[in-house]
């Protein structure tokens, strides 16, 4: 690339609404990938920028970093993401957020036999703690305490 090609980072944080700090953070992470002029300073190519718009679309939705490293290392690194790239990813996002969506929904189905209880280890406990399965783990509120919870499904 030559030198006087591309963006400053100044000129995409104006563009995405980003903190500098912010796109520094992104390019450690491998979600973009500028490179340096003559002077060592980044420059980014306008697709940077819809990387980055996607970025900060996915993290709303609940995406994690690396779960949106993994759609964007799919894209090509050099050029702006097609329609059919876009659409690709929005299949399997929409996937992902149907299986939160249908997890919240019972969730939400199930709460009222949670409210004033608080302990979370009841041995009948059909949210969290089906026929005591939690009991094996040990006393406490494991799953509040990053334990993984037993498939309930």
């Amino acid at each position: 690339m030559k030198a006087s090609e591309g963006l400053n980072i100044g000129e995409v944080a104006a563009r995405t609404g980003l903190a500098v700090s912010a796109i520094r953070h992104y390019e450690a992470e491998g979600l973009i990938a500028p490179w340096r002029n003559a002077g060592g300073q980044r420059r980014f190519l306008r697709s940077d920028i819809r990387r980055l718009s996607f970025v900060m679309a996915a993290q709303q939705f609940g995406f994690t970093l690396p779960e949106i490293k993994v759609e964007l290392d799919r894209l090509p690194r050099h050029r702006a993401p097609s329609r059919a790239d876009w659409t690709r990813i929005a299949q399997t996002f929409r996937v992902a957020l149907d299986t939160r969506i249908a997890q919240m929904e019972k969730l939400r189905d199930t709460l009222d036999g949670c409210i004033g209880c608080g302990c979370l280890s009841l041995e009948a406990c059909a949210l969290y703690n089906p026929a005591d399965r939690a009991g094996t783990r040990g006393p406490g509120p494991r799953y509040l305490m990053g334990d993984r919870p037993f498939n309930t499904t």
